[in-house]
């Protein structure tokens, strides 16, 4: 945000300030993938591109914020994402968007979408989780399944505030889908994040870290061990 590595607490409040992303980037240099969500661009009020370019140029990211035309995503890739991460744009007031998805996987493939079930109050959240759908994440994630390599699920209720997940919440979701799952909001712990593991489920691990209450190292560690791969 404004050019910044930031934390928010349930996307609205601004917990504190990161390193240079340049330095935050080498900190994470140990992990497979680094999230980069943009969030100016995902409340529609500006982008940071050249953050976005710079990062992917020397990790590997999945990058999401914004991702509302199919020339933004493109866009994306061609920065040199990983991945792009698909919200707002994803969803309608009725269910899913499927002629955007549609349109989304004839532009880009399958393999390179990853769709955010982000929930609170138990439904699903779009524009920056400033607006709440009438459907939950459990009632859509089959039907979105052809459209996506996998989902990031975000706990809103739980986001930043360093008070842990809702470990029964993912284990539904697993319940519901083969395809790969990536958690995040609220993850506090070593023991949640093992929790999920047990799941088959990644964890996306923010506030924790930047805090100090999660160690680096000990993550790497973990990291090391064999990865499970979706039934």
């Amino acid at each position: 945000m404004d050019g910044k590595v930031v934390q928010l607490i349930q996307g609205r409040e601004k917990a504190l300030e990161g390193e240079a992303p340049e330095v935050m980037r080498e900190r994470f240099s140990a992990f497979p993938q680094i999230q980069v969500i943009d969030l100016d661009a995902a409340m529609g009020r500006g982008a940071n591109d050249s953050l976005v370019e710079m990062l992917a140029g020397t990790a590997v990211i999945r990058a999401g914020g914004g991702v509302r035309t199919i020339d933004r995503a493109e866009a994306l890739l061609k920065h040199g994402a990983f991945r792009v991460i698909v919200g707002t744009a994803a969803f309608r007031a009725g269910g899913p968007n499927f002629g955007f998805l549609k349109e989304l996987v004839d532009a880009i493939g399958r393999d390179r979408i990853v769709l955010a079930l982000d929930s609170k109050d138990g439904r699903i959240v779009v524009k920056g989780w400033q607006q709440s759908m009438d459907f939950t994440a459990e009632e859509v994630i089959r039907q979105v399944e052809p459209y996506c390599s996998g989902f990031l699920c975000t706990y809103v209720d739980k986001e930043g505030m360093m008070q842990g997940t809702d470990l029964d919440w993912f284990r539904r979701l697993r319940g519901a889908t083969n395809l790969e799952i990536t958690a995040a909001g609220g993850i506090t712990t070593i023991e949640d994040i093992r929790a999920l593991h047990e799941m088959r489920i990644h964890s996306a691990v923010g506030m924790a870290i930047y805090t100090g209450r999660l160690d680096l190292a000990e993550l790497a560690a973990m990291n090391s061990q064999p990865v499970y791969q979706p039934a």
